[in-house]
């Protein structure tokens, strides 16, 4: 049986989706663009079968359709959908990171002849566009689906089998669970990341000494306040019922640690930093999540003519593909500390053995 695969937004998610399909036996995908400039862009990557500026010639035929587009456009594709003939059975899906506003106004549409199941891939990229779009990116990463009650089991079976081809883990949640949760552990951290960088820079105003010392460790730990603004300003709109109540509840936390302070209670300040620390280390590792993992290396190198290639040419020797290298400190007769950046886990781990093998000093 053919399988005709429609993408709207073949982007990093959507490029990626569209990688993982295309290819497959009896599958097509097209890919729609909404301006001649992207639809070159996603033509030159190669990652969809065909691409139309249509939305009508997009949808025709349409056993699948992903709307791999911005949470704030979402309503939209979905009302545009159900004012459409759609394919009798064809089943519509999302990507976005909130699920219960859209599953709301998937119902109350009443998408004629079609299924929405709702779902996200919890998985990202720091790069953007279909140029980053990756056959891998999924794999081992979970992958959400919110699918209604009144969805036919073997429409969601469809999807399911379909999404196999990422290699990702599918769980199934509840809409508004997943809210919940995904506000919790990816909105909650962006907002509180950007909340600090904002507060460093208010200080760094009058003292440009905060910036240079927060090179390092504080530029990693906030790292994610580098996000889109747009996407987040409509991620967090979309999920605000969810986000009020744990804003406050962090609020509560920071009072905590006030009064902890006020008081000058160092127990509690241990048992806060133990409790976390617990909670901490049974985190699974070795899953990809909404907040992308880095995978960094750094190590000291003396000042010394050459080091920076030997250590690059090392590294290349032994099929260890770096993706980034920098470094952050080098001053006369003091050591320069290099990090060293990787695509995943595999490649950081080769390279830590092989530079503590060469006598480096190597600190994650």
């Amino acid at each position: 049986m053919t399988i005709q695969i429609s993408i709207f937004g073949v982007g990093l998610i959507g490029g990626s989706l569209a990688l993982n399909f295309k290819g497959k036996p009896g599958i097509t995908v097209t890919g729609y663009a909404h301006t001649q400039e992207y639809a070159d862009q996603v033509i030159a990557k190669g990652v969809v079968d065909k691409v139309t500026l249509s939305v009508e010639e997009a949808v025709q035929d349409a056993d699948i359709i992903f709307l791999c587009v911005p949470v704030g456009s979402l309503e939209m594709y979905i009302k545009r959908l159900s004012e459409m003939q759609l394919k009798p059975g064809c089943i519509i899906t999302d990507v976005g990171s909130t699920k219960a506003s859209i599953a709301e106004c998937a119902s109350r549409l009443a998408l004629k002849d079609a299924y929405f199941i709702g779902g996200h891939p919890m998985a990202g990229s720091e790069r953007s566009g279909v140029g980053a779009a990756s056959t891998v990116l999924f794999e081992n990463a979970y992958y959400v689906l919110t699918p209604p009650d009144e969805v036919p089991q073997e429409k969601l079976d469809v999807l399911v089998e379909l999404l196999s081809y990422t290699r990702a883990h599918i769980v199934k949640v509840d809409p508004r669970l997943h809210d919940e949760i995904v506000g919790a552990i990816s909105h909650l951290p962006h907002v509180i990341a950007v909340a600090l960088v904002n507060q460093i820079s208010s200080y760094n105003d009058d003292n440009p000494l905060y910036r240079t010392l927060a090179a390092g460790g504080f530029r990693d730990i906030t790292r994610i306040a580098s996000s889109d603004p747009v996407v987040w300003r409509d991620i967090l709109l979309n999920n605000r019922n969810v986000m009020l109540p744990l804003l406050r509840d962090w609020n509560e936390g920071i009072q905590r640690f006030m009064d902890m302070l006020e008081s000058k209670d160092g127990a509690a300040i241990e048992e806060a930093f133990r409790r976390a620390g617990e909670f901490r280390s049974v985190l699974p590792e070795r899953r990809k999540g909404m907040i992308v993992s880095q995978y960094d290396l750094y190590l000291d190198v003396p000042d010394h003519p050459g080091i920076i290639g030997r250590i690059a040419t090392d590294l290349g020797t032994n099929s260890i593909n770096l993706s980034n290298m920098q470094i952050i400190e080098s001053r006369e007769d003091v050591p320069g500390v290099m990090r060293l950046s990787f695509r995943n886990e595999i490649e950081q781990e080769r390279a830590k053995e092989l530079l503590l093998s060469q006598g480096h000093s190597v600190y994650q």
